[in-house]
């Protein structure tokens, strides 16, 4: 057998699901594994996954990871033992946040936890100016009183924030070898390495998050990079970042902050190439898994990007200052679990059944009803041929725990019961939606596609449409595995963003490109240690704007003509454009200033292409038809629903709903009313029918 390196493998470990896509760059195909995601060892998950594909590491020249540990690691708050070490007088500032209400009727309301006791912070005697220069140099006698007290107290990881060291982080850098000097083994992390922005509270709540997760990813990662090697993977480790960018392993290790939404940014990366394939400029990514279910946005065939997030939520999380593609979710998944509360109230997630011991049907120890369960009970999946015939499902378990558990306490029957849990899983996946457009001032019900993925989206899919308003859905092929393909599209990345605080009237255009191309310099230095021989190199350049005397600043894409020609005056009108997009106004005549400047430095390599199916006729072949099943649908309830095997269905075909269409990692329900066509490209084309 010829093993000279010919593939591109991308391993995506979910909170359920472990899945791969590994494409033959020599014979141009693409080879797919999913499994159950082995929380103990997650790596015997991904080498699974390769066994399932047919696929082996020594063939590959290119390793692609995306994974949730980074995420899961925060939320679940199972992080490293961590300190602080800040200027004095700032102790407190990550506790005092932005003193907000968030939830301003709410008495109860309880703010965001720090990851860091109080005690656990420290002061040390420094002080920058604004503009760089050093009011009080750095006492280092008081960073190493501090390192022996950490060394007393078991401290696994150290971040380090400093007053104005996005300027200058010369303080910041002698704190860290002091501190890795007198603490070896400890992982220690400063803010100007992950941030060159202002904002102090949302830097040190960035540094101590990547240092709170750090020792955990970086062992996993490393146990990831010693498995490949034993495998004899001689080729290059890349992970995904949140932006859906690819980098070197070694940053990864370092700013583990940056794939903190990894997986879900590369699913959107796939709606990207999807949407440009078919022709479509707007979009909405959605994908549900057996976790949580994640929404993106493409607009004008790019995805959105934002220059921060709160990991948690508004009302209690904590701030990321890091560059990631804009990402809403919720949990609601596969394995969601559904609750009767005190009150009466049928509730669905956040809690989830995960991997192990996964929902009731799949027999594994499972005894709480999941939102796979539900959908077994009312039909929409076979017990027989789940994973394509791999895993068996136990439809009377699931039917019993949905009976007991919510169906008895609410006086329903237990189809009622299951349609239940549907429907509030349906609207709270719709506010994963409208997280990612509402915000941004756009309306969901404008959008005219919802591309679905993940095993558990192409089921749920027409009903959050419905939800939504929204008039089309497009399942590409493979939805169980899309995220994992998506990473076969990535790019190398690097985003780079530098606080720059002046009006747009007093800077001029030669100074403004001389702050981008310094800016810059690290990013092009990075495609080149990297050695990925990129097809090109391509630099978006945009800036954070807003009017003079106002506190929050809009982000505004810069078009590559503005240096050669525009100018200012079409900086001030993009600006204008985008305030009133997203506050509901724009003011033309006021000032404007500059916030922050913001660079992404992308390195093209080849990627797979999407391959046309066959061509058919309007009816589906023979072949393709599998009987049919009964199913519950909210519109008709029982009905015969036709069932089609999707990978013998061809380009044109034409099914009018209600009908299941299965494939090996999912199912997609058409409900009644809604009609499919098969698209060139393979993916199922839905138009959702009215009420």
């Amino acid at each position: 057998m010829n093993r000279t390196p010919r593939l591109r493998i991308a391993a995506d470990i979910g909170g359920t699901f472990t899945d791969v896509a590994a494409f033959d760059e020599r014979r141009g195909t693409l080879h797919l594994g999913k499994t159950l995601t082995t929380p103990a060892r997650l790596i015997d998950g991904i080498l699974e996954g390769m066994r399932k594909a047919g696929v082996a590491l020594e063939e590959a020249k290119l390793f692609l990871h995306g994974s949730t540990i980074a995420i899961n690691t925060m939320l679940e708050r199972t992080g490293a033992k961590t300190a602080l070490v800040t200027t004095r007088g700032f102790r407190d500032i990550y506790e005092i946040g932005r003193i907000n209400r968030p939830d301003s009727f709410n008495l109860r309301h309880r703010k965001h936890a720090p990851l860091v006791e109080r005690d656990l912070r420290f002061e040390v005697g420094e002080r920058m100016r604004a503009d760089g220069t050093v009011h009080r140099a750095l006492d280092l006698a008081e960073v190493e009183a501090i390192a022996d007290e950490l060394a007393a107290r078991g401290i696994e990881a150290v971040a380090v924030l400093f007053l104005h060291a996005y300027r200058n982080p010369a303080h910041e850098r002698a704190a860290k070898a002091c501190l890795e000097r007198r603490l070896p083994g400890v992982f220690v992390t400063i803010s100007s390495d992950l941030s060159q922005e202002y904002r102090e509270y949302e830097r040190t709540s960035t540094a101590v998050a990547n240092a709170y997760i750090g020792p955990r990813v970086d062992r996993y990662l490393g146990e990831i990079e010693s498995e490949i090697a034993r495998a004899n993977f001689g080729g290059r480790f890349l992970v995904v970042q949140s932006t859906g960018g690819l980098y070197a392993l070694a940053e990864a290790r370092r700013d583990c902050v940056r794939m903190m939404e990894s997986g879900p940014a590369a699913g959107v990366i796939g709606t990207q190439a999807l949407c440009r394939a078919l022709g479509i400029a707007d979009a909405i990514a959605f994908d549900m898994g057996g976790t949580t279910a994640k929404a993106g946005v493409v607009r004008g065939g790019a995805a959105l990007v934002t220059g921060s997030t709160m990991i948690g939520g508004y009302l209690t999380g904590l701030p990321l200052l890091t560059p990631m593609i804009d990402i809403h979710e919720v949990g609601t998944g596969g394995g969601s679990i559904a609750t009767v509360s005190a009150s009466g109230a049928l509730r669905v997630g956040p809690q989830s059944a995960g991997a192990a011991p996964g929902p009731v049907c799949y027999g594994l120890g499972g005894s709480e009803p999941t939102v796979t369960d539900a959908n077994l009970v009312l039909g929409r999946l076979d017990a027989r041929h789940f994973l394509g015939g791999e895993m068996a499902l136990d439809a009377k378990a699931a039917a019993a725990a949905i009976r007991r558990r919510i169906a008895a306490p609410l006086g329903l029957s237990a189809t009622q019961a299951a349609l239940g849990i549907l429907r509030i899983a349906a609207a709270a996946m719709s506010h994963a939606v409208k997280g990612v457009t509402t915000d941004r001032g756009l309306d969901p019900g404008a959008f005219p596609v919802l591309v679905a993925y993940g095993g558990a989206g192409p089921l749920h899919a027409s009903m959050v449409a419905r939800e939504l308003s929204m008039p089309r859905v497009v399942v590409p092929r493979a939805p169980g595995h899309f995220s994992a393909f998506g990473m076969l599209l990535a790019d190398f990345r690097r985003d780079l963003v530098r606080s720059h605080f002046t009006t747009l009237e007093a800077v001029g255009l030669d100074t403004l490109a001389a702050w981008f191309a310094e800016l810059e310099a690290p990013g092009q230095a990075a495609l080149a240690a990297a050695d990925l021989r990129a097809r090109g190199v391509t630099v978006q350049r945009s800036l954070d704007m807003r009017y003079v005397g106002q506190e929050h600043a809009v982000t505004v894409e810069l078009p590559a003509t503005v240096f050669a020609r525009g100018g200012k005056a079409a900086i001030k009108r993009a600006f204008d454009a985008a305030h009133e997009e997203r506050y509901g106004r724009g003011s033309p005549g006021e000032p404007a200033e500059i916030v922050s400047i913001r660079s992404a430095v992308i390195g093209r390599m080849k990627h797979p292409t999407l391959e046309r199916i066959a061509r058919g006729g309007a009816r589906p072949p023979d072949a393709a038809r599998a009987g049919t099943r009964r199913a519950y649908f909210e519109a008709g309830g029982w009905a015969a629903a036709a069932v089609y095997r999707r990978e013998a269905l061809e380009a044109g075909n034409r099914i009018a709903g209600p009908a299941l269409i299965e494939e090996h990692a999912t199912t997609t329900v058409l409900q009644p009313g809604d009609r499919l066509v098969v698209e060139p490209f393979g993916s199922l084309d839905i138009t959702i029918g009215r009420p």
